[in-house]
């Protein structure tokens, strides 16, 4: 079966950190530029970073620039996302999205993703 579980979220007060995990399986991650996408309550899809499969291509939403930081370990088949700097506003549900072709952030729609997971609830409140 092919799928991906994400997991890592919870609640935090702003400022905060928190380190989200995506974990590939029935397919290869190194087959496949990684994305991560978040839907705040009551909003469509947002997509916030992208990865290519080696690792060294990085591109982020303007709304994390600086405070997120994707990753990724081919050999344990696992994404990751580094939240820094949380603020009320990076409240969501984090879902792991993967792609054979790079498409710029910007161009993501609600269609591209495909539900591979059940996603991770990160919850930003004092």
């Amino acid at each position: 079966q092919v799928q991906v579980v994400e997991s890592g979220g919870g609640l935090v007060q702003p400022g905060g950190s928190l380190r989200l995990s995506c974990v590939a399986s029935g397919f290869r991650l190194t087959n496949y530029w990684m994305y991560w996408v978040r839907q705040a309550p009551g909003k469509g899809l947002e997509w916030v970073s992208a990865i290519n499969i080696g690792g060294d291509r990085t591109y982020y939403s303007d709304s994390v620039k600086g405070r997120f930081t994707v990753s990724r370990d081919n050999a344990k088949g696992t994404l990751y996302l580094q939240m820094n700097g949380l603020k009320s506003e990076d409240t969501a549900v984090y879902y792991c999205s993967p792609r054979v072709e790079y498409k710029p952030l910007e161009a993501m729609r609600d269609s591209d993703y495909g539900s591979w997971g059940q996603g991770t609830q990160v919850t930003v409140s004092s």
